[in-house]
């Protein structure tokens, strides 16, 4: 028998490391030179890459970016961290030179893979930065054999950077909201864009006094004077009912309409009920009665449609009884119907009767919310104005705030949380 065997002979291309950084890097006036593998150990080693000016190229002044002569050439190499090859870290070793600015006289030269006495390069600072969108900064440093300080520096650069070039023109709603950031009373002030097709966060102050929200406006204004000023562009605000921010975007946003957040006036009437709650608890236990609010608080709190089928049948023999808690809970659930309303004019309407109805209640703790809401009527009456802006956007933002501060663990400083959450959520 005879047996034919083909066999085919294909080229074999062997690209070189110095191949691959020429195609991810665009050095111009700056040649790879020899790339050799360094090793100490079993553990330690490295991918060390030399480079060198190209002839007849002149260095550039690391300030103003204008080609000037060479006045020396440093003796030693500078080392610069590149992004890791198959987690085997990278280093560039190049003599830096300096050179002679009409300017800024002598002066160390500019190169496009660092800038001042970093020892990162751009690349690797970016990528770490988008891996630890990712990942936690400490597993980003654990992962990358690095260590947590250049991850942090990484990304603030990357921060620094993005800030530095967003554009804040067209910003036309905003969103206004307090955080707890520490155990205690530590808060933060955080505002959002809250603009059709571009939500985002633009600035986080320390601090929920007056004194926060206008170091925002402050800075959101740095660049314009006048008629000119962003502020005065602003047509609608969002915010609770802090009087701090009341009077600082009516002193700023002259020309914004103030909305009530829808967020906050419903948590407010639910903390009315739940306060009512406790009240009706502890009367029941002081008159000797049957505990039947008893495992009652999360029934009273939820929306009807998230309620469990056990927590919807109890809440079924509850509403039998004539107790405060019921009474508030219907009243609850009756000022939903405000937020369906089209008409601004009828849901006044609807808005002056709940509050008669609910002052004829005596329950204390939901006339003080009435007396909250009469104070502020013209506020919650923009909303309709503002063709129901909504603010869910704004917890939408928060809850992710909250997300980013329990996967860090707490930040130690009020700087680290600005970076991580302008990384986040500030689309830069």
């Amino acid at each position: 028998m005879l047996v034919l065997t083909l066999s085919f002979s294909l080229p074999v291309t062997e690209m070189l490391l110095k191949t691959l950084l020429n195609f991810v890097t665009d050095y111009k006036g700056f040649r790879f030179g020899k790339v050799s593998f360094e090793q100490r150990g079993t553990t330690e080693q490295h991918v060390a890459v030399v480079l060198h000016p190209r002839k007849n190229s002149k260095a550039v002044c690391s300030e103003c970016g204008k080609p000037c002569p060479t006045y020396d050439t440093a003796p030693e190499a500078r080392r610069f961290e590149f992004v890791p090859l198959w987690n085997i870290p990278v280093f560039f070793f190049y003599k830096m030179r300096r050179v002679t600015c009409p300017k800024h006289n002598v002066i160390v030269e500019g190169v496009p893979w660092g800038d001042g006495k970093c020892t990162q390069t751009i690349e690797q600072r970016q990528f770490l930065a988008n891996w630890a969108k990712r990942l936690s900064w400490s597993e980003v440093a654990e992962c990358f054999n690095t260590s947590f300080g250049k991850v942090f520096r990484a990304v603030k650069w990357m921060v620094d950077w993005g800030l530095k070039h967003r554009s804040l023109d067209g910003v036309e709603s905003l969103g206004v909201d307090e955080i707890q950031i520490h155990k205690g009373h530590h808060y933060a002030t955080l505002v959002y864009q809250l603009d059709d097709g571009n939500k985002r966060l633009l600035g986080i102050e320390e601090g929920h006094k007056a004194e926060a929200l206008e170091q925002f406006f402050d800075k959101f204004n740095e660049g314009t004077e006048g008629e000119s000023l962003r502020t005065k562009k602003i047509k609608w605000v969002c915010s609770d009912m802090w009087k701090a921010y009341l009077q600082t975007i009516g002193k700023y946003c002259t020309k914004a309409w103030n909305i009530l957040d829808r967020f906050h006036v419903k948590s407010h009437l639910t903390d009315a009920v739940n306060e009512t709650r406790k009240e009706d608890v502890a009367k029941l236990k002081k008159d000797g009665r049957e505990p039947i609010l008893k495992k009652s608080k999360y029934i009273f709190l939820k929306n009807p449609e998230n309620l469990t089928d056990t927590q919807a049948e109890k809440l079924s023999v509850l509403v039998q009884y004539n107790l405060r808690v019921v009474r508030a809970y219907l009243m609850k659930e009756d000022f939903e119907r405000f937020w369906e309303y089209r008409s601004a004019y009828w849901a006044g309407r609807f808005l002056d009767d709940w509050c008669n109805r609910a002052m004829r209640s005596k329950i204390e703790p939901v006339k003080k919310f009435v007396k909250m809401l009469r104070k502020h009527r013209e506020l919650l009456m923009n909303w309709f104005k503002s063709k129901r802006l909504s603010s869910g956007a704004v917890e939408g933002f928060n809850n992710k705030v909250k997300l980013t501060l329990r996967k860090g663990y707490g930040f130690r400083t009020f700087d680290a949380l600005q970076t991580t959450l302008f990384q986040a959520i500030g689309k830069l």
